[in-house]
């Protein structure tokens, strides 16, 4: 067996990802034109049998641009940056840095990267830029504050050849540093929820995943990268969208505790306000529902676990809960505010029908009034 610091990495790479939301939705076959660079319709390479409808539905596009390269401890970025581009309003910026050397080396690259100020910057401004680029492209379009990194550390070669359950074993104190960022020594309580989620398809390979980092060691892992990129997409889709519920439900309680006395005469005078609750309901609805539904994992049992164990770590359950919770109540408010209005119309048209009696019962009693 051998241990992580008489290993040598010949052949590996770090994806540094960040996801962002930036509007409403992407129109991809418009940004397909409009983009000049090198691009390609995203579709997962499958390295197991897998039924055709296992895909992206409908597929994102990638973009290669040319980018100088971004210094990150003693490492450097490609000069490449690759952006994938969602229908549901997503960007996906990566980065991608050659492993080479000590095994031991990824741990001060892991703390290096750890809310790395210079590539945080770097995606932000792209993305701006590709927003400028795109124009209509992106219904819209607003860039969110939510930003969502990871970190993907991939071991394709190794010298000496190593069996994954062995190393894991007997390296997993210095895997867990990596994966949470930590140059102090953990507990072993920390290591064992570091390392413990962890999926293999065959001897020779494996997959960590974590909060903050996955290691993937093995050949061949393209389709399990791209299922932890997609996951920390949904991440980034998700924490933006229950805050935008938070925000709709503020909204929708102060439109209707400070309504205007004159809303009360005129139940009409409510609709707008209706109007754009229903909207809010609408766009959190058609969001979340698209963000779900995009990658459809349904005949591969293999990355279905791995996508499972993801939204394991990252919480998608809890988030999915908290987000049906908000849109329950956001249609409740509505419900209550509407059946408000219809009340309103009702004492109205009360109030009109006794006034009409009563000017019927008054009129005969009325001297030379005409017709009687």
């Amino acid at each position: 067996m051998n241990s992580s610091n008489d290993l040598s990495i010949l052949q590996g790479q770090c994806i540094v990802i960040f996801a962002y939301d930036v509007g409403f939705s992407i129109r991809i076959e418009e940004a397909e034109r409009r983009i000049t660079t090198i691009k390609e319709r995203e579709r997962i390479k499958r390295t197991r049998p897998a039924p055709a409808y296992f895909d992206y539905q409908p597929p994102p596009l990638r973009i290669i641009q040319e980018q100088t390269p971004i210094s990150v401890g003693t490492h450097h970025t490609l000069p490449t940056i690759e952006t994938v581009l969602y229908d549901f309003g997503a960007m996906m910026v990566m980065y991608r840095i050659s492993l080479q050397g000590s095994f031991s080396n990824l741990l001060p690259l892991s703390e290096a990267l750890y809310e790395h100020q210079g590539l945080w910057n770097a995606s932000q401004t792209h993305v701006q830029h590709l927003l400028e680029t795109l124009e209509d492209g992106v219904e819209k379009p607003k860039l969110s504050p939510f930003v969502e990194d990871y970190a993907i550390f991939h071991i394709i070669q190794t010298q000496p050849s190593i069996t994954p359950a062995h190393f894991l074993e007997q390296s997993g104190p210095t895997i867990a540093q990596i994966l949470r960022c930590e140059d102090e020594p953990l507990s072993q309580q920390e290591i064992r929820d570091a390392i413990g989620p962890q999926i293999s398809f065959g001897t020779e390979d494996v997959t960590l995943i974590d909060w903050n980092a996955a290691l993937v060691i093995g050949k061949e892992m393209d389709d399990v990268r791209a299922v932890l990129e997609f996951a920390n997409v949904e991440l980034v889709e998700r924490r933006f969208l229950d805050h935008q519920l938070d925000n709709a439900l503020d909204e929708a309680y102060r439109r209707f505790t400070k309504r205007p006395w004159s809303s009360y005469l005129w139940p009409a005078s409510m609709d707008a306000t209706l109007r754009h609750i229903a909207g809010l309901q609408m766009d959190s609805a058609m969001l979340f529902e698209r963000v779900t539904n995009t990658l459809k994992l349904f005949g591969d049992q293999y990355l279905a676990r791995v996508y499972r164990m993801a939204s394991q770590r990252f919480h998608f359950q809890s988030w999915d809960m908290s987000i049906v919770r908000k849109l329950e109540t956001l249609e409740n408010l509505y419900g209550k505010m509407s059946d408000n209005a219809g009340n309103r119309r009702m004492e109205i048209l009360e109030w009109i029908i006794i006034i009409l009696i009563a000017i019927s019962i008054i009129l005969p009693f009325i001297p030379g009034f005409p017709g009687y």
